[in-house]
């Protein structure tokens, strides 16, 4: 169990004003965007925890750069023990001048259930 917290959200309270609380899918997808979306050297634990997806925000998504965002996409989730590993995560990317669109399929490890996680990346 966690402390439920989107990141770039407020910690959420449950419906008697304690802190709410999330495991399972919930939590894994937490865990997943916190790392997708911090910056590498900005978590003083672990300096190199966190992919820096904000950091294309605004460059042209080329063939090349596609390969490369996908390619630390999977790498950033298979450090998270409930993203499974085999089949390997479906990563998709669109992106607009200042957005990005990320769509990831990917296996939760306990439950072996598909899970689709979908969110936007803003500067």
């Amino acid at each position: 169990m966690d402390i439920s917290q989107y990141f770039g959200n407020d910690i959420t309270v449950n419906n008697v004003g304690d802190l709410a609380l999330v495991d399972g899918i919930t939590l894994s997808q937490q865990r997943i965007l916190r790392r997708l979306l911090t910056n590498p050297g900005t978590y003083t634990l672990d300096p190199t925890y966190g992919a820096g997806l904000p950091r294309y925000i605004g460059q042209p998504l080329t063939p090349a750069l596609y390969k490369e965002i996908v390619g630390l996409i999977t790498a950033n989730m298979y450090q998270e023990t409930s993203v499974s590993q085999d089949p390997p995560p479906v990563i998709a990317l669109k992106s607009s001048q200042d957005v990005f669109y990320v769509n990831i399929q990917y296996t939760e490890s306990a439950t072996t259930t598909l899970q689709i996680l979908s969110f936007t990346v803003r500067n």
